[in-house]
C-alpha cells in the first residue's frame, strides 16, 4: 500500500502571522497548494462551524486559521467561496458569530449557498447510494477542508472525514440520525459522503482543540499543531495518536480504509514536519473505548438503552432555551417538558431516544453530558 503523508507543524500561537507562516509551510510539505487546485477553479473553504461561537470557546475552526487558508488560495488564483451548514441557525448568522463572514469579507471571499441543496447519486457508496448536498458545494470544482479537532460523544472524535456532515444542508442532517442510529452505520455514512464529494485538501486546527464534553461544551485543550494531509483517514488517525486514543475506536476508520478514502494504519503514514511525538497528550480528556453497536430491528432501542451512554440534564445549568427539545430529530420528542411545567428543565423518556446526542452537541449552556450505563460499561470498559 502506497503511504499516506500527514503534515505536522507546531504553532503555539493565534497571532495571526504565526498561523500564516505555519499553514504556508504545511502546504508547503505536501508540495505546495498547487497539487490540490488550480487556477480558475471553483473552490469552496469548509470550515467547521457547529454553531457560531466566540473562537476563544474552541467550538469552531479559528478563524486566523480559516484566513490563512483562504488567503493561499486566493493567491493560487481560484474563486473561492466558503460555507457550513450549522447544526442550528442559517449559514450567515453564524458565519458572523464565528467571525469567519468578517475575515471572508477581508479577502473578497463570497459566501456559498449552504442552506438549500440538491440531490445527488453516489454509485460507489458502501451504503449511502444518495446524498442531498449543499448547493455550495455541487456548484464548486472542489473543496478544502478545514476542521477542528474536538472530543465526540457518537463518533468519539470530531475531525478531517466528519466536517463533511456540514455539506448536509439544514435539519437534513438530523435525518441521518434517525435512519442510521447504529454509530458504526451512521459513520459509514460519512465516509460514504466524503468519497461523493472527494475533498482536495484536508486541514485539522489543533492549536486549541477541545476535550471532555464536546463538541460544543467541552473544555479547550492546547495542542499546538496543525495537520495536513489528502487522506482523511490518516489525519483523523494521526489526530488519536496525538490525545492518545486508538483510532480503531473511531468508527469511521474501517469503513474509511475500506471505501479507499485512506488508512488508518500507523505503518502505512509518512510523517512530515514537527516530531509526532512532542505533541502526544495522554492526560487529553476523550472517551477511550470502542462505540457501542446495536442492531437488530425491535431490540435496537433496548439495547442501546442498555449499552449506550445517556444524555442527561444538570439542572443547575440549564436555563430552559428548548434548544435541546427542538433539535431531537425523532417523533415524539424523546426529550421534552412531558410535565407540563416549562419552567423547569425539560426530561427524557429513554425508550424514545435514539442515541444521536444531538440535544448534547448544541446546548448552549453545557448542562447535557453522557453518563455511561452499567452495562456499558462493564462491556467496553
Amino acid at each position: 500500500m502506497k503511504s499516506s503523508k500527514v503534515v505536522l507543524i507546531r504553532c503555539d500561537t493565534y497571532d495571526r502571522e504565526r498561523v500564516n507562516e505555519a499553514v504556508r509551510e504545511g502546504m508547503s510539505l505536501l508540495g505546495g497548494v498547487g497539487q490540490f487546485v488550480q487556477a480558475g477553479e471553483k473552490i469552496v473553504l469548509k470550515p467547521n462551524v457547529l454553531i457560531g461561537s466566540n473562537p476563544e470557546k474552541c467550538v469552531c475552526t479559528h478563524p486566523f486559521v480559516f484566513r490563512a487558508a483562504g488567503t493561499v488560495l486566493k493567491e493560487a488564483g481560484v474563486e473561492l467561496s466558503y460555507g457550513d451548514s450549522s447544526g442550528f441557525g442559517g449559514c450567515q448568522t453564524n458565519m458572523k458569530r464565528g467571525g469567519f463572514k468578517q475575515v471572508a469579507d477581508e479577502l473578497g471571499i463570497r459566501m456559498a449557498d449552504f442552506n438549500k441543496g440538491k440531490s445527488v447519486a453516489h454509485d460507489k457508496a458502501l451504503l449511502n447510494t444518495s446524498f442531498v448536498l449543499a448547493n455550495g458545494v455541487i456548484e464548486a470544482d472542489g473543496l478544502v477542508s478545514v476542521s477542528k479537532l474536538k472530543s465526540h460523544g457518537l463518533t468519539r472524535l470530531t475531525g478531517a472525514i466528519k466536517n463533511q456532515f456540514g455539506c448536509i444542508p439544514g435539519i437534513r442532517k438530523g435525518q441521518f440520525h434517525i435512519k442510521m442510529a447504529d454509530p458504526y452505520e451512521f459513520a459509514t455514512m460519512l465516509v460514504d459522503l466524503n468519497t461523493l464529494i472527494r475533498p482536495r485538501l484536508y486541514m485539522m486546527d489543533a492549536i486549541m482543540a477541545m476535550e471532555g464534553n464536546g463538541p460544543r461544551s467541552g473544555k479547550p485543550k492546547k495542542l499546538g499543531v496543525l495537520l495536513f494531509s489528502s487522506d482523511p483517514v490518516a489525519l483523523d488517525a494521526i489526530a488519536c495518536k496525538i490525545i492518545d486514543l486508538d483510532p480503531a475506536y473511531v468508527p469511521t476508520s474501517e469503513p474509511g480504509e475500506r471505501a479507499g478514502l485512506g488508512t488508518y494504519h500507523y505503518p502505512n503514514i509518512e510523517l512530515i514536519g514537527d516530531k509526532l511525538e512532542s505533541f502526544i497528550d495522554k492526560s487529553f480528556e476523550v472517551l477511550r473505548k470502542p462505540p457501542a453497536s446495536v442492531t437488530g430491528g425491535p431490540v435496537r432501542t433496548l439495547l442501546k438503552n442498555q449499552l449506550c451512554p445517556k444524555p442527561v440534564i444538570d439542572a443547575t445549568k440549564c436555563t430552559r432555551c428548548g434548544i435541546c427539545v427542538k433539535q431531537c430529530p425523532v417523533e415524539p420528542k424523546a426529550v421534552n417538558w412531558y410535565t407540563g411545567d416549562e419552567s423547569m428543565p425539560p426530561t427524557y423518556q429513554y425508550d424514545l431516544c435514539i442515541r444521536c446526542y444531538c440535544c448534547q452537541e448544541l446546548c448552549p449552556e453545557g448542562a447535557i453530558s453522557l453518563k455511561e450505563t452499567l452495562l456499558g460499561r462493564a462491556i467496553f470498559r
